[in-house]
């Protein structure tokens, strides 16, 4: 029997605004994500595959549909609710990394453990931990303008691992990265996913990119167009 997915939409719909003026971004999603998936999403712009990763990530709210995680109905939950949900399950990555410049890389990777209140020595063993992970560890007291692009987009998923979360969700992580460290990235967000269990959500736009995940989710036009395997995982 088939494991219960970890995020499952039905019939998600997602309205902007009221009356005349109003834009249907999503028009009735249906997606499962199985634990421990690497999943890419691809689509136009305007394919609603934003609209649909912000409410995976508890950053916005379907106008109609379930929406359950874990089991649970997200869609009944109020914003504490969806903070504290974020903060304990959720991790994030974005192209632009995101980075305080004047704290080490150590001091941005400790920032989510900072706003739970872990105490210091908690924070210092589980962010070195951290950077041991994305390779960085003896790093650990540059600050982001004495990293390559490469490096700090690390510090960035060293930082959104910290918390041990379930889920990562990565929005164009090698946006901003040339072809040589974009593949490094992918390979370590491809070993995370394999070796940690994370499952991870990536918008992406580069196919060659897209391939290193099992699914990749096609939107078009506020729907799912088609799901498909990836190549190279």
């Amino acid at each position: 029997m088939a494991a219960e997915p970890i995020i499952s939409l039905r019939g998600v719909t997602k309205v902007y605004g009221e009356g005349p003026t109003a834009f249907q971004a999503l028009k009735g999603i249906d997606l499962d994500i199985a634990q421990g998936d690497f999943v890419a999403v691809m689509g136009p712009s305007g394919s609603g595959k934003s609209t649909t990763m912000n409410i995976l990530g508890c950053l916005d709210v379907p106008s109609g549909g379930t929406f359950l995680f874990k089991g649970r109905h997200v869609e009944t939950l109020d914003r504490d609710q969806r903070a504290l949900l974020r903060r304990r399950y959720l991790g994030f990555v974005f192209q632009g990394f995101n980075l305080l410049s004047r704290t080490t890389a150590l001091e941005n990777v400790e920032l989510p453990l900072l706003y739970r209140g872990e105490d210091k020595q908690r924070r210092y063993e589980a962010g070195m931990a951290a950077l041991d992970k994305v390779g960085l560890r003896q790093w650990w007291d540059h600050t982001p303008a004495e990293l390559s692009g490469g490096q700090q987009q690390r510090v960035a998923i060293a930082r959104a691992i910290v918390t041990q979360p379930d889920v990562l969700l990565a929005d164009e992580p090698t946006g901003n990265l040339d072809s040589e460290r974009s593949v490094e990235i992918m390979e370590l967000l491809t070993d995370l996913n394999r070796n940690s269990g994370i499952t991870v959500l990536m918008v992406t736009h580069e196919p060659d990119m897209a391939e290193f995940a099992r699914t990749i989710v096609h939107f078009k036009d506020g729907l799912v167009e088609r799901v498909e395997g990836g190549v190279k995982a």
